[in-house]
């Protein structure tokens, strides 16, 4: 008999019908033996609570949980890694829609390589569920990682979304620590320094973008677009889109998370190291000629050579970068 996975999704307002089809298609894995844990961080919406409650009713698999106060996104994703008990975890977005092998094909593989986490492609779909980018990994520069890689320490490696993890880097996770920004991001760091990683590059379901994504999905151009709207397109509101979005959120951020979990002494130093050079590349506002430590902590596979050149110029040449990705 196979044995039993838990998958992890979160609820918050969410739209009533991309939350159907996501249930919907769960339900329709070709792997039966699971057990799908919803927490709602409570929502306004009272058909929220009653639609989970109807489908609760509907298949003994699925078990609710109703937040009594909002506890944020991180925090609800923790509660339910707290309730999982299974060998395997997967975790969900209450938006999208898997693809009937997901569960399946990601389990496989994971016993297979004997790692600690699996990856898993997508394609990108709308508000209509139709495709708009049929390949994510290639989309959005995603590293493909077959083993360890200091790229699973220095970039998040694979949205929540598209995970498979062990018991074992849940365990490790848990409680989660004052620097925890991306449960996703931490269960690749922390598996990276277990048993490693490893990816599957067919899509196994529907990323769905809309205006009210929380993260990821949208490409660079359509981010900077929303921030120039909100803040203007001055060189100040540039550098400050650097800082807070580029450097802060997306990098620095993240290693002070790694190191606070980090149990492997080289990746400690590692990470010490990158920490200082973001931190310097913030106060340099106009150029940072020290581009060969951007390689020596980002720099990776043939794939990501489109977003290295970017992250290069913004990182080092941001007048440069204010002109060709902000001005036009």
């Amino acid at each position: 008999m196979d044995e039993k996975v838990d998958i992890l999704l979160t609820t918050y307002n969410s739209n009533i019908q991309y939350l159907k089809k996501q249930i919907e298609s769960i339900l329709e894995q070709t792997y039966k033996n699971f057990r799908l844990l919803i927490s709602d961080d409570a929502s306004a919406n009272i058909e929220i609570k009653e639609t989970l409650e109807k489908y609760k009713k509907q298949d003994e698999r699925i078990e609710i949980y109703i937040q009594e106060k909002n506890i944020g996104y991180n925090k609800n994703f923790e509660f339910l890694l707290k309730q999982s008990t299974a060998q395997y975890i997967l975790f969900a977005d209450h938006d999208d829609i898997w693809y009937p092998q997901k569960i399946e094909k990601s389990i496989e593989k994971i016993k297979k390589e004997n790692v600690d986490l699996v990856y898993v492609n997508c394609n990108q779909i709308n508000e209509k569920d139709e495709i708009i980018k049929n390949n994510y990994f290639k989309y959005k520069n995603i590293p493909l990682i077959h083993g360890k890689s200091k790229l699973a320490i220095s970039r998040c490696i694979g949205t929540g979304c598209s995970q498979i993890i062990t018991k074992d880097v849940k365990n490790k996770m848990i409680p989660f620590k004052e620097e925890v920004i991306a449960h996703d991001w931490l269960a690749a760091f922390i598996a990276n320094e277990g048993k490693g990683i490893d990816y599957i590059s067919e899509p196994l379901f529907g990323y769905r973008l809309h205006n009210s994504n929380v993260f990821g999905g949208r490409s660079l151009s359509q981010n900077i677009g929303k921030w120039k709207e909100e803040n203007g397109k001055t060189y100040k509101s540039f550098l400050k889109y650097r800082k807070e979005k580029v450097i802060d959120n997306a990098y620095l951020y993240g290693a002070k998370m790694c190191l606070e979990y980090s149990q492997i002494e080289e990746n400690k130093k590692f990470l010490e190291k990158m920490i200082k050079y973001y931190q310097k590349l913030e106060k340099s506002k106009y150029i940072n000629i020290h581009i060969f430590k951007y390689f020596k902590f980002l720099g990776g596979k043939s794939n990501l050579a489109k977003k290295m050149i970017k992250e290069i110029v913004c990182f080092h040449l941001p007048i440069l970068g204010y002109l060709a990705l902000f001005k036009l």
